[in-house]
């Protein structure tokens, strides 16, 4: 097996056409996506949502993989159980792991309404009541009539859940807890408690609902064999809740199953709070930093290149960072849109594959583009990928001390041919620095793998090359034997 650093693959965008192939299409890719440098892969939810359409994230049946005709359609929007687990096999058989999206705080789509009395909270400030309880009728019974029982026979009901945002008997939408209910308090701050997310809010304090999502999650991991788990939606969730759960899933399968959680604040200290409070169980994605790289692209040359790591997760906590430039959430038309602009792009990809630190996690609609939003794939992703996997090794070495053009060189390893490389990222005019490679690539011939700058760069005798950058871009630069390899590769 070719040992190569680590990447993961966020393998779908919110507007994807809801045709039924996306298990399909990952299949036939999954030899491309392994030599691409692909070693872990993120999944979209792939159980029944509130339609054929749903992305994943309006959750129904968890037990229905694309099996059972509900909702009014047997696969789901990425295709059918058989498909999926055959594109799991499919891609673990290259040697990718697969992570399962999995979706614990929240279900949409009830088969029949209950009579529930609630009290309604302030929207902005959900510690603050504006009523007294009422009834009202919320969609709380999920009886999943359509499974008849297969797998499972837990039925849910309105103590299972702390509340809703619609009422169908008055028709008008808010905040309802329920009466007997409150909220959880280990929760996130923001809206003054953050536990209510959306649909039915499932309550983790409910012994039974715990034991239900455990023995969930082991029927999942002995049905998919998935390698890891990437937990939506975590700070809406008890944070004892989910690490007690976590924690109880990994004893029942006897397997360390790794886990990445969405803890979505561009808050760090939230983040290592998070972490603290759930023993540290889990990866986390650095949102941080990805504001970070919006608020450059936003920006131009007025943006300091010196802070663009300053607050992200993988400076603080670089073993548990997950990084990533966007995702579905942050993509043009999402609730989260926060998109980082084209020009930019190549630069962000560039600090989080080409350094040492962290995972980084590319995805699929800047891989693959977003024909909806018309927004091309990102030219240089290839290149990249393709200098990770087989020359981005070594010790790192930063330069961060100009506004606008920063650095940083990868020393090399002996066991990597080629590898060793320097790299520079310019947020305005084009320009140079000087940067140590080591005396041991004394005299060596040095080539910008992108293509942009065109004239070579020979490395002193103390070990020191002047490199130069194209603005508003990244260059890579590599040795001769990189170099050639790149050109062979076309």
């Amino acid at each position: 097996m070719d040992l190569m650093n680590e990447t993961m693959m966020q393998y779908f965008e919110w507007d994807l056409p809801d045709d039924g192939l996306l298990w399909r299409r990952v299949a036939a890719q999954a030899g491309a996506l392994r030599e691409m440098g692909i070693t872990h892969i993120w999944l979209p939810p792939a159980y029944k949502g509130n339609s054929s359409a749903d992305v994943g994230y309006g959750v129904y049946d968890m037990y229905d993989l694309g099996e059972f005709d509900q909702k009014g359609t047997v696969r789901t929007k990425y295709g059918t159980r058989e498909e999926y687990l055959h594109a799991v096999e499919a891609l673990q058989r290259e040697h990718i792991k697969v992570y399962a999206d999995i979706v614990l705080g929240h279900k949409l789509g009830g088969d029949e309404k209950e009579t529930v009395m609630a009290i309604e909270d302030d929207a902005e400030d959900r510690t603050k009541p504006i009523s007294e309880p009422f009834p009202i009728e919320a969609w709380s019974r999920f009886t999943f009539p359509g499974r008849a029982g297969m797998y499972s026979g837990f039925t849910w009901d309105h103590t299972h859940f702390s509340g809703t945002d619609y009422d169908a008997k008055s028709g008008r939408s808010g905040i309802f807890r329920f009466a007997d209910k409150q909220w959880n308090t280990e929760t996130d701050p923001e809206h003054g408690n953050f536990d209510y997310l959306m649909g039915m809010d499932v309550d983790t304090r409910n012994p039974i609902v715990r034991r239900e999502i455990v023995r969930w999650l082991k029927w999942y991991y002995n049905t998919v064999h998935m390698d890891g788990l990437r937990l939506d939606a975590v700070k809406h969730i008890s944070f004892q809740d989910m690490c007690d759960m976590l924690t109880r899933f990994r004893a029942n399968v006897g397997a360390e199953v790794p886990a990445v959680g969405e803890y979505w604040s561009d808050d760090l200290g939230r983040l290592t709070h998070y972490l603290d409070q759930v023993g540290h169980c889990m990866k986390l994605f650095d949102a941080p930093l990805h504001y970070s790289f919006c608020r450059a692209s936003n920006e131009g040359a007025s943006f300091d290149m010196r802070t663009i790591l300053d607050n992200s997760l993988v400076k603080a906590l670089p073993d548990e960072a997950v990084t990533f430039v966007d995702n579905h959430d942050t993509q043009p038309g999402q609730a989260l849109e926060s998109f980082v602009q084209a020009w930019f792009k190549p630069i962000a990809y560039a600090l989080i594959l080409l350094r040492g630190e962290g995972l980084p996690c590319v995805f699929y609609g800047d891989q693959y583009g977003i024909p909806s939003a018309r927004v091309e794939p990102v030219a240089e992703l290839d290149t990249f990928l393709h200098i990770r996997r087989r020359f981005a090794y070594g010790e790192t070495r930063d330069y961060f001390d100009d506004p606008n053009i920063v650095g940083f060189v990868r020393a090399g390893v002996p066991d990597r041919p080629n590898s060793g490389i320097a790299v520079l990222l310019s947020n305005a005019a084009s320009g140079s620095k000087r940067m140590f490679m080591g005396k041991e690539f004394a005299g060596q011939t040095f080539y910008d793998l992108t293509g942009k700058c065109v004239a070579p760069v020979t490395v002193d005798e103390e070990g020191w090359g002047e490199f130069g950058v194209a603005s508003g871009s990244a260059a890579v630069w590599g040795a001769r034997g990189a170099y050639e390899r790149m050109r062979i590769r076309g």
